[in-house]
């Protein structure tokens, strides 16, 4: 297998510093660059970058698993019990799970334990973890 390289995203936020508090202190990543227009942060062990614009994100749905997904999302895969922890870490911080904590797909290809979330602008997030890695990308 391949080894994954961090990758980088910028999205749009309205307002930085509830941005600078929710990916922070409530998701824990640390805080890189800054300027009064953008934040850089850790997330995970790649860099998203939060932009200030005016407008709010539009959300869409799909159906997966009898849940309406968000689109667009974006997130990171996690290991089993750092998905767990990081769950319980978010219910305490009283997260509004969008979808909350639960396994996918359970007892077929691809089970994943999977959760989403809006950040304060209405980004969608998806945490998602698979007790065996194999599955991420099985058909």
């Amino acid at each position: 297998m391949q080894k994954i390289n961090p990758f980088h995203l910028a999205f749009p936020v309205d307002d930085l510093d509830k941005a600078r508090h929710f990916y922070g202190t409530v998701l824990g990543c640390a805080e890189g660059r800054s300027s009064p227009q953008w934040i850089d942060f850790d997330f995970f062990g790649h860099q998203i970058v939060t932009h200030l614009v005016s407008e709010k994100v539009i959300q869409h749905h799909n159906p997966v698993d009898s849940h309406q997904v968000p689109v667009p999302h974006f997130g990171v895969v996690l290991d089993w019990d750092v998905f767990h922890t990081f769950a319980e870490r978010l219910k305490a911080a009283g997260v509004a799970f969008v979808i909350a904590p639960y396994i996918r797909f359970q007892g077929q290809v691809g089970e994943q334990a999977t959760m989403f979330f809006l950040d304060p602008a209405g980004n969608a997030l998806e945490f998602k973890a698979f007790q065996d890695i194999g599955q991420l990308f099985a058909k």
